[in-house]
């Protein structure tokens, strides 16, 4: 019980921690501390459903389209990347807003769950990742073992969005400063670059 469950939670840890397109933007509205428990929640469970159909097997349908139409959603998913990166650079380099403004900027919670839906379904590595290789390594446990694996990867999810998301809230006091802004959405907008550059190479667009 407890092997299936520390497979999949530390597995499912080690595929989330990398600091990508959702985990910067999930960070960042941490520290406006806005709608936070609302997207982290999405976040958490959108990976969780993910898993779970990745998990019963359906992730063999779901490779085979992610494998036929790859360069297309890879391409997409760079475009929309490099767009949101020029956003946030854009915004740094005007260096117009404050605090206020940036708390306005994400108060509307129908364009957070939109940009947060495009960043967590629009990625092909959620679905590498959740579904294809945490669905795979889940053949190895039968019976009731698999249900405490998917407990574990699920579970790996919630504390990861919850954790940053409520963690981020300590760098609030230091993000009161404009420049603080500046130089926080220059990082997002290069963690942006890069990953789309990586996506774009990924689907044999470069």
């Amino acid at each position: 019980m407890y092997t299936a469950f520390l497979t999949g939670f530390f597995l499912g840890i080690s595929l989330i921690v990398a600091i990508g397109a959702q985990n910067a933007f999930v960070l960042r509205q941490g520290i406006l501390q806005k709608h936070v428990f609302k997207v982290a929640l999405f976040c958490a469970i959108s990976d969780s459903i993910l898993i779970c159909i990745g998990i019963t097997g359906i992730s063999f349908i779901a490779g085979n389209f992610i494998t036929e139409h790859s360069k297309l959603i890879f391409g997409i998913s760079s475009l929309w990347l490099f767009t949101y990166g020029i956003f946030r650079l854009v915004s740094a380099i005007k260096n117009q807003y404050k605090i206020n403004e940036v708390n306005n900027e994400a108060s509307n919670f129908k364009s957070v769950l939109t940009i947060v839906t495009l960043f967590t379904f629009f990625n092909p590595h959620v679905y590498l990742d959740t579904m294809i290789l945490i669905g795979s390594v889940s053949q190895q446990f039968k019976g009731i073992y698999v249900i405490y694996y998917a407990i574990g990867a699920c579970f790996a999810s919630f504390i990861w969005f919850f954790g940053i998301s409520y963690g981020a809230r300590i760098l609030n006091p230091l993000m009161q400063k404009t420049r603080s802004w500046q130089i926080f959405d220059i990082l997002i907008a290069i963690i942006m670059f890069v990953i789309s550059f990586n996506l774009a190479s990924a689907g044999n667009w470069l």
